[in-house]
């Protein structure tokens, strides 16, 4: 009867307080609670909102639904970084071997494809053998060990924000601040940190595409951190265009190779160097944003952060050897190119397109039993604003047969546009949020 009572006071626009939060979330993990009455109260949370108190009392609730990892032992800054989801988007897995190799732990904790972005795990999983269901011990064993574990959700943290996070991938129910806040800080303040970076996507491929929602939802994860004791740093980062060039879990995991040996494509770079540079100076293992800047580029530059990639994968139960021969991933059977049918500029990647063509490929999920196809994507190589003849090559289709390779130019046709002229797209990075408030970094 709680989640009944539940459902139709929030459905009516009424208060949920602690305690019943913590009742419903602990009925949710243990199985008392159904899937079908859960997506009611996700979907009556969705339309009516939580107020701030709820919102702290759901991340709390979620929280406290599982254990914790407890790492002041190690003595040493333990730093995560997390991205709203974004169609491209392999920074963590850029950053978490990038920042370990420099002395920070890293407790990175990762989720699987979300509406139209792809998964980090996803991602990892396309390494042959790479095992990401760690359990807690495993987990603090590595880190004690190499500094950095990726992992996923396991059942023992946040065991009723896994299962959520899950059902609202399923059921419409994933553009809400306070769901998407509460997920992330439930998961993220379970890691046992001393600090959190976060990167809030914003343009048409964001989750939320206002401007005023999305620092909305970076000043609510920095309130739910100031009151755990985790202060928490947020960048807002583009995302009305793929970030680089890859868009799918294999393809995304060679680009990463390929950044973590300073090769990566120059916008992938700066964005993980902007996020990098915070969590150095967070972790007060640089003096400024320019000292960090220095100590990642050397850390690339003589082949200390692809190395302990290396370390990480192999203690993970990968093979290691993806790291000099990426062509170890999973390849795809059809590869075919795409060419502009014009002459112009090129005015528009959209991200939702290419996060749906993915998706339409079979590398990510329409539904939480889809299994995935990490072989296929795309590599876009045209950018807003670039001139391109017609015939010219703008992309290439990885697919695993010849109707996923149409099924891969109907996505890119919906999604490049060209035109005789084209607008700016947004800056890579251009805001930055603290608890003491917004700076504005670039012109908007």
């Amino acid at each position: 009867m709680l989640a009944l009572r539940l459902i139709e006071r929030k459905r009516d626009g009424g208060r949920i307080d602690a305690g019943e939060f913590r009742a419903l979330a602990n009925a949710y993990a243990t199985g008392h609670v159904p899937d079908y009455q859960m997506a009611a109260f996700l979907m009556a949370c969705f339309l009516k909102g939580l107020d701030g108190d709820e919102t702290f009392a759901l991340t709390e609730a979620m929280l406290r639904s599982g254990e914790t990892l407890d790492l002041s032992h190690l003595g040493k800054p333990r730093i995560d970084k997390h991205s709203t989801g974004g169609v491209g988007d392999k920074v963590s897995i850029v950053l978490a071997p990038l920042i370990s190799s420099l002395g920070v732990v890293v407790p990175m904790m990762l989720g699987r494809g979300l509406g139209h972005t792809g998964g980090t795990l996803d991602k990892l999983e396309s390494i042959p053998g790479f095992e990401t269901a760690l359990t807690l011990v495993q987990a603090r064993s590595q880190l004690e060990q190499l500094g950095c574990a990726l992992i996923a959700q396991t059942d023992e943290i946040a065991p009723a924000d896994r299962k959520m996070y899950a059902l609202r991938d399923a059921t419409g129910t994933v553009e809400s601040i306070p769901l998407i806040a509460a997920s992330i800080m439930s998961k993220k303040l379970a890691e046992g940190l001393s600090g959190l970076v976060l990167d809030v996507k914003r343009g048409s491929g964001a989750f939320l595409p206002d401007l005023e929602r999305e620092l909305e939802l970076a000043s609510t994860m920095i309130d739910i951190g100031a009151e755990h004791g985790c202060p928490v740093v947020a960048l807002l980062t583009a995302m009305d265009r793929p970030l680089g060039r890859a868009c799918g879990n294999a393809l995304e995991i060679e680009e990463s190779i390929a950044a973590l040996r300073g090769e990566g494509p120059s916008d992938l770079m700066s964005v993980t160097y902007a996020l990098g540079a915070e969590m150095l100076v967070l972790a007060e293992m640089a003096e400024d944003h320019d000292a960090a800047r220095r100590m990642m580029e050397i850390a690339i530059g003589t082949g200390r952060a692809a190395e302990h990639f290396q370390k990480i994968i192999e203690s993970q139960g990968g093979n290691p050897a993806v790291v000099d021969d990426p062509a170890l991933l999973p390849q795809a059977a059809e590869v075919e190119l795409f060419a502009a049918t014009r002459r112009g500029f090129i005015a528009r990647v959209e991200p939702r397109a290419v996060g749906r063509g993915v998706s339409a490929l079979g590398g990510g999920r329409t539904t939480m039993e889809d299994k995935l196809d990490l072989s296929v994507g795309f590599v876009i190589t045209a950018r807003p604003g670039d001139w391109v003849e017609q015939g010219e090559p703008l992309a290439t289709i990885f697919a695993h047969d010849r109707a996923g390779v149409e099924a891969g130019r109907n996505a890119l046709r919906a999604a490049i546009s060209i035109a005789d002229e084209a607008d700016p797209p947004l800056p890579l990075v251009s805001h930055r949020v603290t608890s003491a408030g917004v700076e504005l970094l670039v012109g908007t």
